[in-house]
């Protein structure tokens, strides 16, 4: 059996621990330079208030019914996230973190007539210890608990629910395909124009019709919805196979000189992320565009694919290739509103082959990197940094409506007059 823990309106959540007068009262949680609604309270979505929909659309809603308004804070919500997700692994051992708010549980070591109240345990302790509400769903395979969940979570008072051989048919006719783990928009269509709206449908549909229209990864889902599992729990620390850092800047911009220092910010950042996962990368993808909302301008995209000789874990190597592609591509006379850096092709760091022909001293490179990597997380993030980052970045994000970091700075903690 597994188990799907997810805590519910995850971003809100973390916002009310420490201003509880905040409870029952909507929240949105806004983008990166305060743009859309990414995360709403049960209060928002009843509202009217829908995911994506960019925060100067809604402002007569947030005046009217008095919205409280966050900018993403995700020094915070990494941090809360990872204290949940230290409950659950001390309870059931054998989890997998699926997401920031997510993580699937393997349930095999408990008996059927214990998973409820084993359920009802997690959600209890990580409620107490923590603050965050979450939901839990039981089923024979990872899809069934997906939807298990999606019926705890749209049920208020249940918590955690089980699917099990007595409920399992009819359940299954209630739910919207859209729903199902694994069917996305254009799926979603597909299987509409065949009929097939139900999770029950999809489960009664043809294996080899299925296979032949969306591959094998279609056929496991349509199996797992049959009660056969497919998706086993993956407990390793695997790495991310692409890291990306992009921004839409908060004004357009026409200089090279900025989208320069925007370019090796963004650089920096990745290659940060690629060393805290011990890989280095092969491929780098660097792309500008403007505004495709200002049809009074002229439009322009750029995307520009780099390889390195030897995959690499280096900022200022990384960089030297980045910014001698952007000279190249950089076309003046346009404004520019979004930039951002890919990197793929990535692989552990210990599994880099060398090449004799390498002139590159990698042993100080690695010295240096780890060196800055420490100084930079004990002083703050770019007490040092490379010289074409700048120091008036385009990164630099519009957060008007910024929580302080509870958890994570000093001089941010929380203080409690007694």
């Amino acid at each position: 059996m597994y188990g799907l823990v997810d805590c519910n309106n995850f971003y809100a959540s973390c916002e009310r621990i420490f201003k509880p007068k905040l409870n029952k009262k909507p929240i949105v949680v806004l983008s990166n330079n305060d743009g859309c609604v990414i995360a709403r309270s049960n209060e928002s979505k009843k509202i009217g208030i829908k995911m994506g929909v960019p925060a100067f659309k809604i402002s007569s809603l947030i005046k009217k019914y008095n919205i409280e308004v966050f900018s993403t804070n995700f020094a915070l919500y990494g941090d809360i996230s990872q204290r949940v997700m230290t409950i659950v692994s001390q309870i059931i051992p054998d989890i997998e973190i699926y997401s920031i708010d997510e993580a699937f549980l393997d349930l095999k070591e408990f008996k059927d007539s214990d998973l409820l109240s084993v359920g009802s345990n997690i959600r209890k302790k990580i409620l107490q210890c923590t603050g965050i509400p979450v939901s839990i769903g039981i089923a024979k395979t990872k899809t069934l608990s997906k939807i298990a969940n999606y019926i705890a979570k749209n049920n208020s008072g249940i918590g955690v629910f089980l699917i099990n051989e007595d409920n399992y048919d009819y359940l299954l006719k209630d739910i919207p395909i859209q729903k199902i783990w694994g069917v996305g928009f254009k799926t979603n269509l597909f299987l509409k124009r065949y009929g097939i709206n139900t999770a029950e449908q999809l489960k009664n549909c043809d294996l080899k019709w299925i296979r032949s229209n969306l591959s094998i990864i279609g056929e496991r889902m349509v199996k797992e919805l049959r009660g056969i599992s497919c998706n086993k729990i993956n407990n390793l620390n695997v790495g991310k196979k692409s890291i990306s850092t992009s921004r839409t800047f908060s004004k357009m911009i026409t200089s090279y000189s900025s989208l320069e220092s925007s370019i090796a910010m963004y650089t920096t950042r990745c290659a940060e992320k690629l060393r805290s996962q011990s890989c280095s990368t092969k491929i780098a993808h660097i792309f500008i565009m403007t505004n495709p909302f200002r049809k009074d301008l002229d439009q322009n995209i750029i995307y520009k694919t780099v390889q390195f000789p030897i995959a690499t874990d280096d900022t200022g190597e990384i960089l030297n290739y980045i910014l001698n592609e952007l000279k190249k591509v950089y076309q003046k006379g346009y404004f520019y509103k979004k930039a951002g850096v890919i990197l793929s092709g990535i692989i552990p760091t210990n599994h880099v082959q060398c090449d004799i022909f390498d002139n590159k001293n990698r042993k100080k490179s690695k010295a240096i990197m780890s060196t800055m990597d420490l100084i930079n997380k004990k002083m703050g993030r770019d007490s040092i940094r490379y010289a074409a980052q700048g120091y008036h970045s385009n990164l630099k994000l519009r957060q008007q409506s910024l929580s302080p970091c509870y958890t994570t700075r000093w001089n941010e903690l929380l203080k409690i007059y007694i």
